[in-house]
């Protein structure tokens, strides 16, 4: 589905929006003093249909699900600050994911090891 499709079934309207402790603490080293600013930002993308870096099936089946009502899934990269993208290994990207509820009860961001 292309974005503009997808805005026929938003807004994913979550009855709760909510961020783990590790989500949380990721977003300020990724962030520092705008990381509020950044985790908005993020949820905005999930709940406007950018599902970030997940793979084709799995965007396919996040686009089925606004209209289907199942589970929706989104994963976004975040570096440290002063880290850039190291190639070198000295620090790594994370991954957080966002997921909202199949009955849409709570839209959450967390990190892959809180699942």
């Amino acid at each position: 589905m292309k974005s503009r499709d997808i805005q026929d079934h938003l807004p994913i309207a979550p009855r709760q929006i909510v961020t783990t402790h590790g989500a949380l603490e990721l977003a300020k080293q990724s962030y520092g003093p705008a990381y509020l600013i950044a985790v908005l930002m993020l949820f905005r993308r999930h709940l406007n249909g950018d599902w970030g870096h997940v793979d084709n099936f799995d965007s396919r089946s996040n686009d089925d699900a606004l209209i289907s009502g199942y589970r929706i899934l989104a994963a976004y990269t975040l570096c440290p600050i002063g880290c850039g993208r190291a190639v070198n290994g000295a620090c790594e990207p994370h991954k957080v994911w966002i997921i909202t509820e199949a009955d849409r009860s709570a839209t959450t961001m967390l990190l892959p090891s809180e699942y």
